[in-house]
């Protein structure tokens, strides 16, 4: 356990390779695996427990990578031997599990969003902001490295001032109906990661306006949810953000972006399964799907997400999402929800 960022000056002599900072997993499920992995590959760090409810689900997972497994997420932070946490649980323990790391002065990463209820996150906002002890978001979009490239050559100034900042996320299909019942919605769940991109591209938003429908999904109407969304933002800067989503996709997982600006553009396409392309009496260039999943297509994301974490638990810098950034995210997702339903221009008081 450990009371402060880990000294990475300190930990090592010179020329010694730094000690690998060691993990404890809270989750075994999907994205629970996903984290085990990139900690497996990271030169900086080792799996060393994970928890989860559902005993045989970390049992399963610490066993391929050599951790103990608990179904108990109190005896994973009490534990003594790790120096973070990664949290990969169901959302409404994430404010609960963010607390007790802080008492237990573990850094933490945690998946987003924080929470659906708003109230409940700026409950916790003071203790976060005054502890010393890291806390960090899992919008892991922003480690994409074609879309860090694009930032990286707006600030540059290679295609001028951005004007116009276009997302179009769609999945190959929708959740289970079940899932959609706790998610909190398209916009807490899946848009989230849309509103945390346009914040990290353009800054601050001033005004947020949606729409959205029940097209396709029994499980969207059976919850009130909406199976596809269409959200402007404005800026604070004046700067125009456009997020396209859908929950179906015939074409594979779409992830696009465009970057607008008064000297040029500046596009990432979509991830295909394959570079090869045929010709043939039938047809020409004919191009693979694309990839079907978030966690193919975002694979180098988590690897990066991970990486930055590991600098801000080390005191090093990092561009790991704050706490405050997954409060901000979900304050357009309620703005988006709003807007949706009453198909009211929301502004935001700054």
């Amino acid at each position: 356990m450990t009371t402060s960022p880990v000294d990475a000056t300190a930990e090592r002599g010179v020329g010694e390779p730094r000690r690998q900072l060691s993990f404890g997993l809270i989750g075994s499920g999907r994205i629970g695996q996903v984290h085990a992995r990139s900690i497996a590959l990271s030169g900086d760090a080792t799996l060393a427990w994970v928890a989860d409810p559902n005993l045989p689900g970390a049992v399963a997972l610490s066993e391929m990578y050599g951790a103990r497994a608990t179904a108990s997420t109190a005896e994973l932070i009490d534990c003594g031997d790790i120096d973070a946490v990664l949290v990969a649980s169901p959302t409404p323990t994430h404010i609960d599990l963010i607390e007790s790391c802080l008492d237990a002065g573990l850094p933490v990463l945690c998946e987003k969003p924080i929470d659906l209820d708003i109230s409940r996150v700026d409950a916790l906002m003071s203790k976060v902001s005054l502890s010393k002890i890291p806390v960090a978001l899992g919008f892991n979009q922003r480690f994409d490295p074609s879309f860090a490239e694009v930032r990286s050559r707006l600030l540059a100034g290679e295609v001028g001032e951005l004007e116009h900042l276009t997302l179009i996320s769609r999945d190959p299909g929708p959740p289970p109906s079940a899932y959609i019942g706790v998610s909190g919605g398209i916009f807490r769940d899946m848009t989230i990661h849309d509103f945390d991109l346009a914040r990290f591209f353009v800054g601050e938003i001033a005004e947020v306006s949606a729409v959205g429908a029940q097209m396709f999904d029994a499980g969207a109407r059976e919850h009130g949810d909406f199976d596809s969304a269409v959200v402007t933002l404005r800026a604070v800067s004046g700067a125009l953000v456009t997020i396209i989503n859908s929950r179906h996709s015939a074409v594979g997982y779409e992830q696009r972006l465009e970057a607008f600006g008064a000297d040029g553009i500046l596009q990432v396409g979509n991830a295909p399964t394959s570079l090869v392309t045929s010709s043939t009496s039938s047809g020409v260039e004919t191009r693979p799907p694309y990839v079907d999943l978030f966690l193919e297509r975002f694979a180098d994301a988590y690897t990066a997400e991970l990486a930055a974490f590991i600098q801000l638990v080390r005191g090093e810098p990092s561009g790991s999402p704050t706490y405050t950034d997954g409060r901000e995210a979900l304050l357009l997702a309620n703005a988006a929800q709003l807007s949706a339903e009453t198909g009211a221009l929301v502004r935001l008081e700054r």
